[in-house]
């Protein structure tokens, strides 16, 4: 059996034909009607069309913006955190230094992935990129910051060289016994 018959059926009785063979003149042969001007029609299709790719690109740089500042809510409960974490090496402190040195390295590793969907020949990426990256900059910084509460990071030369002696304490505690 005829495949385009078992579709089709065997009694077709019309059919549209959009090619035009006919000798008459062609649409754009036909006088504009009084007060219709093609052009002042196009003009307004490339209005519009700037109009909307300026809106793209408005809503494109206001998005930017929005990403670039996103860090900024997380330094606060970031810091929050460290806070309450407190300045003594245990599990919790630990995890909770390290997610601050892990978020901001993997933010700062990905700009270009970040701002990708706002490229645009209108749209100036540099200054929220700049944003963003000194946003994560501070992150990093504030934990790097608790690394040093804690006492993890070398400050001290006794620290690489093993026949030194260690730092003397600026401080102590004395626990309520009087000094004379």
């Amino acid at each position: 059996m005829d495949k385009g018959k078992a579709v089709m059926g065997s009694g077709r009785r019309w059919a549209v034909e959009f090619t035009d063979n006919s000798s008459s003149p062609s649409s754009r042969d036909i006088p504009d009607p009084p007060g219709f001007t093609r052009g002042a029609h196009d003009q307004d299709d490339l209005l519009v069309n700037k109009q909307k790719k300026d809106a793209e690109a408005n809503w494109k740089s206001q998005k930017a913006w929005e990403v670039a500042q996103a860090p900024f809510k997380n330094l606060f409960m970031m810091g929050f955190m460290m806070w309450m974490s407190g300045s003594t090496v245990h599990l919790f402190s630990i995890g909770i230094t390290f997610s601050a040195l892990w978020q901001p390295i993997n933010a700062l590793r990905g700009v270009g992935k970040v701002f990708e969907p706002y490229k645009d020949n209108k749209v100036d990426l540099l200054l929220p990129k700049l944003v963003f990256i000194a946003l994560n900059l501070v992150g990093l910084g504030m934990g790097v910051w608790k690394l040093n509460t804690l006492g993890l990071l070398p400050t001290h030369v006794s620290d690489w060289v093993s026949s030194l002696p260690p730092a003397q304490e600026v401080e102590f505690s004395g626990g309520g016994i009087p000094l004379q």
